[in-house]
């Protein structure tokens, strides 16, 4: 009888690994991939050195005016001339430091958290920080009066500073302002529920269009004589709240989620509402409307250039108010790349982040 001899594992066969069996699996895996694969091809032959050839082998990137850029290139100058207007607009060019501050500090508060090499309880912080703090900094910064820093005026914040604003104020004020309301209108207590029902109907039920045209136009006047204040605030106030219904059903939705085991869990260890809910119940709901939540903060963002109608100047009505001047022929294309590379790069951010964030708290809800 002969001996077994344990052989070595054989790697796998060729065919299954590396990138001739990816193309092979996932490209033309059928005749109708394999055709559908070629059209791509074909339709990126066609267009794409085209798009190369404008935005970057024929383009112009550095000149003084309107005379540096050829017609056969992206005219990448005039972004050039014109960043501190799309990016602070009429505010005081001898102030902008403190814009820029604002910048940096927003960054520092954000950006450690995309990073697994920061430590959770220093983003602990700096998440607290970034919505107590911050704002309270940033308005002394951009407002001024106090501290010996100069006023400026409200109506001369423009360009991407006041995306920022608007995005930044509206989404850290309708997260809890929706919190409130999602439980109002699954509260027990009829007139409660009933309050909470009819506002998120409201302003669920108009667009946000009609709520800033109401808030800038309407509203003054229905003040009393004397009563005002800054269109800017009237803007925010909308936005807050049209945005906080949106979250509201979003934030229900989790709740609707959560099994009725958890709330008579909660009821056996003897917590009060507010204990069983910060505790047991709201947690989990939010953890599975993260998706929910930063869709409606991404809808949000791009919503802010609805201002526009109320005479607020956002990164996008900055770039339109540039592209007619007649000095700059045909620059249109290069405006609206840069106001949609600018919105890219904050949406997409929004959406890695929140992807990160929902497979860290995974906990085995996912199926």
């Amino acid at each position: 009888m002969g001996k077994f001899v344990e052989k070595e594992a054989l790697p796998p066969p060729v065919s299954t690994t590396g990138p001739v069996a990816w193309v092979r699996q996932n490209l033309l895996s059928s005749p109708i991939n394999t055709a559908l694969t070629l059209a791509t091809l074909y339709l990126l032959y066609e267009t794409l050195p085209p798009i190369l050839d404008w935005a970057f082998f024929s383009a112009n990137f550095t000149g003084d005016g309107p005379s540096a850029c050829s017609d056969s290139g992206a005219c990448w100058v005039f972004i050039q001339s014109r960043l501190g207007f799309f990016t602070y607009g009429f505010y005081t060019e001898a102030e902008r430091w403190r814009v820029d501050l604002s910048f940096f500090l927003l960054a520092l508060v954000v950006v450690p958290q995309f990073f697994d090499q920061v430590s959770s309880e220093i983003k602990k912080w700096l998440g607290v920080a970034g919505l107590t703090i911050l704002p309270v900094i940033v308005g002394i910064l951009l407002i001024g009066g106090w501290f010996g820093l100069p006023h400026v005026e409200t109506h001369q914040w423009g360009g991407l500073m006041l995306t920022l604003v608007l995005s930044y104020v509206g989404i850290v004020a309708a997260l809890p302002f929706g919190v409130v309301l999602a439980l109002g209108r699954r509260s027990e207590m009829p007139m409660v529920r009933m309050v909470c029902v009819a506002f998120i109907e409201l302003w669920r039920g108009v667009p946000l269009i009609s709520v800033l045209f109401m808030a800038s136009v309407m509203l003054p006047l229905f003040l009393p004589e004397g009563w005002d204040f800054e269109k800017l605030l009237r803007a925010l106030i909308g936005i807050t709240m049209f945005q906080s219904a949106y979250m509201a059903e979003v934030i229900r939705g989790g709740l609707q989620a959560i099994p009725k085991g958890q709330f008579e869990a909660a009821d056996s260890l003897g917590l009060g509402y507010w204990q069983s809910m910060g505790l047991i119940i709201l947690p989990q709901a939010l953890k599975l409307v993260i998706p929910g939540i930063v869709n409606t903060f991404i809808a949000l963002f791009k919503d802010t250039t609805l201002v526009l109608i109320i005479g607020l100047l956002d990164v996008l009505a900055t770039v339109q108010s540039s592209i007619v001047d007649p000095a700059w022929g045909g620059v249109a294309t290069e405006g609206y790349v840069f106001a949609a590379f600018c919105f890219w790069v904050f949406c997409f951010g929004m959406s890695k982040y929140s992807q990160a964030l929902e497979r860290k708290l995974h906990t085995g809800h996912k199926r």
